[in-house]
C-alpha cells in the first residue's frame, strides 16, 4: 500500500508558503523586500544549523560529496538568492496572491527542464496542462480588477508580474539542481542547510561589498514590529516549507510534487482578501483555478 509521504509533505509544503509569503508580504511592505531576504535568510540559517546540530550530531554536513555541495549551493543561490529577490519584489508590486500566482508556473517550467536536462519527452497531456496553466495565469493578469488596484498604475503591475515570472524561473530551476543533489544520497534536511548556507553567505557577502548590510540592521531596529512576521516566514519558508518540499522531490516524482507545491495561490485569495483587503473579482477567481486545473493536468501526465 503506497505511503504517499511525498503527496503529503508537497501539501504541507503549499500550506507553510501560503503562511509564509502572508508573513513576508507584511514585512517587506514595512521594511523593503531586499532587507527582508537578507534577514530571513540570516533567521534561516541559524535555525537550520541549530535543527540540522540537533538531528544530526552536527550543524553543517561536512561529510557530504562534493558534488552535492555543488549541486545544492547552486540550488541555493539561484532559487534563494535570485528567484527570491524577484518574489519579494513582487509582493511589493503586486501583492503575495498574485506574486504566489506566478509562482503556479513553476511546474510548467521545472516539467520542461526536466525534460531537456533528463531528456524525456513530453507527453500531450503534459503539453496540454502547460497551455491550461499559462492561460489561467494569463486570465488573472489580464483582469483589469488587478492592475486598478496596483499604486503606479498599469506600467508598475507589469513590473510585478514579471517580477512574479522570473520567481517562477528561479524556483524551477532550483528544484531541477536539488533533485540532482537529492541523487547523491544526501538527506533533504542536510541538502536544505547547503542551500541556505550557500544563499545566505552570498547574499550577505553581496550587501558587504555594496556597503548596505549596516542598513538593513538600522532599517530592523528602527521598525522591531517587523521582527515577528520575518520570523515566522522564515521558520515556516526557509527552514520548514523548503525541508517539506526536498522531502517531495525525493518520495515522488517532481511533476507531481511540483503540482501539489503550487496549491498556495487557491489559498491565497481568501488570504489576499481578508488580510490585504484586495477586491478579487470573479474572473481572478477562475483564472486562478484554471491555472491550478493546468498544474494538475502535469500530475495526471
Amino acid at each position: 500500500m503506497p505511503s504517499y509521504i511525498g503527496e503529503f509533505a508537497a501539501l504541507a509544503t503549499s500550506a507553510c508558503w501560503s503562511a509564509t509569503a502572508t508573513f513576508f508580504a507584511i514585512a517587506s511592505r514595512k521594511l523593503g523586500s531586499t532587507h527582508v531576504n537578507r534577514l530571513r535568510l540570516l533567521f534561516a540559517w541559524v535555525l537550520l544549523l541549530a535543527t540540522h546540530w540537533l538531528l544530526a550530531g552536527r550543524p553543517l554536513p561536512w561529510d557530504a560529496a562534493p558534488q552535492a555541495w555543488m549541486w545544492f549551493g547552486l540550488s541555493g543561490l539561484i532559487g534563494f538568492v535570485i528567484g527570491d529577490a524577484f518574489l519579494f519584489a513582487s509582493y511589493v508590486a503586486v501583492g503575495a496572491r498574485l506574486g504566489m500566482l506566478m509562482m503556479s508556473l513553476a511546474p510548467v517550467i521545472s516539467t520542461m527542464l526536466a525534460a531537456w536536462v533528463f531528456a524525456e519527452l513530453l507527453t500531450p497531456i503534459q503539453l496540454l496542462g502547460i497551455a491550461v496553466t499559462i492561460a489561467g495565469v494569463g486570465w488573472v493578469v489580464m483582469d483589469s480588477r488587478g492592475s486598478n488596484q496596483v499604486a503606479g498604475g498599469r506600467r508598475h503591475y507589469l513590473i510585478g508580474i514579471l517580477f512574479g515570472l522570473g520567481a517562477a524561473v528561479g524556483q524551477a530551476t532550483g528544484l531541477i539542481l536539488s533533485k540532482q543533489g537529492l541523487a547523491t544520497g544526501l538527506s533533504a534536511l542536510s541538502g536544505n542547510v547547503i542551500r541556505v548556507t550557500a544563499a545566505c553567505l552570498a547574499i550577505w557577502l553581496l550587501a558587504g561589498l555594496q556597503r548596505s548590510a549596516s542598513t538593513t540592521i538600522a532599517r530592523l531596529r528602527a521598525d522591531r514590529a517587523t521582527l515577528r512576521p520575518i520570523a515566522l516566514g522564515s521558520l515556516l519558508g526557509p527552514v520548514v516549507g523548503v525541508w517539506l518540499s526536498l522531502i517531495a522531490i525525493q518520495y515522488t516524482e517532481i511533476g507531481v510534487a511540483s503540482t501539489l507545491m503550487a496549491l498556495p495561490p487557491v489559498f491565497m485569495v481568501p488570504i489576499g482578501h481578508y488580510v490585504f483587503g484586495e477586491k478579487i473579482g470573479w474572473p481572478s477567481i477562475a483564472g486562478t483555478l484554471v491555472a491550478i486545473l493546468g498544474v494538475g493536468l502535469l500530475f495526471l501526465a
